[in-house]
């Protein structure tokens, strides 16, 4: 049953300041507040709600967009209780004030602050994570943008390569190694490669490990023949390589970098954390133990669903994870669909573990075959496993129990 409160906040939140609406428990307006976005006026907005609850903040129930940032964080730590909803379903609450669909601050902070009197239960109450999983958060989402950055620039190497100088492309399919850097270095033109010597390239493939090539076989591609160009195009193209590949040996360090303190992140979460009893285990520890689980899965799912593998919450983190399907049915139609409002980070997870999970564990390999043999497409098998998995990682969760295959065959 929802929790009935004395004083209902609705809080329009913005860049630089946030409205805020109260209303008492009949929905009769009782005050309007507007709230800079710093520190003074978020504690002036504490000091507000602390003055007209005389200091019990538990009588307040307060309702916002974002599940998270300075100001929900504000709230929580000084006891009242946040809840947070859908823009989406923001906007469904808002044609029951203005059918037009007008978008206005002062409204909007009406309607959240209605909308949760009404309908608590559309509404997701918030939680402070665990600081170790705020930092797993924000470096798993850094890595996922170094890691754009980095193939943004590869692709750019890899077309100006291919405009002039497509045999050092057969070493690489890719430019994303450094030891195809420094090569590039030593010899930025086809005329200059083919005179490169195979000292030089032993030494250059004997730093970076590359066994897969001998200089022999390096230096017999690079003496290919070289594509016509038009004079002025291959100066160019490797004055522009040149440019960037300074760039792309900072985004591999810090890459490099990312990945070893997510290593360190995880293993913390691992040995640390509130105290078990005898032959219990602990969510990151439980959930690195499924079979395909690597750095990056288990960082975005123990950082993108927190909430929900908190609660235990199998229905919610399958919606979350997009693993849930849509049901629309009208009359004698009933269409079941792809479910698209989910958490994107935690699909593409989800997605590659399944896929991986097929190569260590039988069952889910005979689970996809199962379902490619009724006629299922593969992104719709792979959706298949992935609920499955978040079925086992709820399960062994509830019970605290490390994954076992023996246990799941019988």
């Amino acid at each position: 049953m929802p929790t009935k409160y004395d004083w209902y906040v609705g809080i329009d939140w913005g860049s630089e300041k946030h409205r805020a609406c109260c209303l008492d428990a009949s929905g009769k307006v009782l005050d309007w507040r507007w709230v800079e976005h710093n520190g003074d006026g978020l504690a002036g907005l504490v000091d507000w709600l602390m003055g007209r609850s005389e200091g019990h903040p538990d009588r307040f129930a307060i309702g916002i967009e974002v599940p998270r940032g300075a100001i929900v964080e504000t709230l929580v730590e000084r006891g009242f209780t946040v809840f947070s909803i859908n823009p989406k379903q923001l906007d469904r609450f808002r044609d029951r004030y203005s059918p037009a669909g007008a978008k206005d601050d002062h409204r909007d902070a009406m309607v959240l602050a209605d909308a949760l009197r009404t309908d608590q239960h559309c509404f997701h109450q918030v939680r402070l994570d665990d600081p170790g999983v705020i930092r797993l958060r924000e470096i798993s989402r850094l890595e996922e943008n170094l890691s754009q950055d980095f193939h943004r620039l590869t692709n750019q190497v890899r077309e100006q390569l291919w405009r002039y100088f497509p045999q050092l492309l057969q070493l690489a399919a890719s430019p994303e190694e450094p030891w195809i850097w420094e090569l590039f270095e030593l010899a930025p033109s086809p005329q200059k490669a083919a005179k490169l010597s195979p000292s030089k390239i032993t030494k250059v493939l004997k730093k970076h490990r590359i066994r897969r090539f001998d200089a022999g076989e390096v230096q017999a591609i690079l003496a290919g023949a070289p594509v016509f160009v038009v004079a002025g195009t291959a100066e160019a193209a490797s004055e522009h390589i040149l440019i960037l590949l300074p760039r792309l040996r900072m985004l591999h360090q810090q890459l490099r970098d990312v990945a070893q303190r997510m290593e360190r992140l995880l293993e913390e979460m691992v040995a640390a954390g509130p105290d078990c009893q005898p032959g219990e285990h602990r969510d990151a520890a439980i959930l690195l133990s499924l079979p395909g689980v690597g750095r990056k899965v288990s960082a975005t799912v123990l950082s993108e669903a927190s909430q929900a593998l908190a609660d235990r919450d199998y229905h919610g983190l399958r919606c979350l994870a997009g693993a849930a399907p849509i049901t629309k049915q009208s009359g004698k139609k009933k269409v079941v669909l792809m479910r698209y409002a989910c958490n994107q980070r935690l699909r593409n997870a989800m997605h590659y573990w399944a896929g991986g999970s097929m190569q260590y564990d039988l069952r889910s390999k005979q689970m996809y075959q199962d379902m490619r043999d009724r006629g299922l497409n593969h992104n719709r098998a792979l959706r298949g496993i992935a609920d499955r998995l978040l079925e086992m990682i709820i399960s062994m969760l509830r019970h605290r129990a490390m994954y076992d295959p023996q246990r799941r065959a019988a």
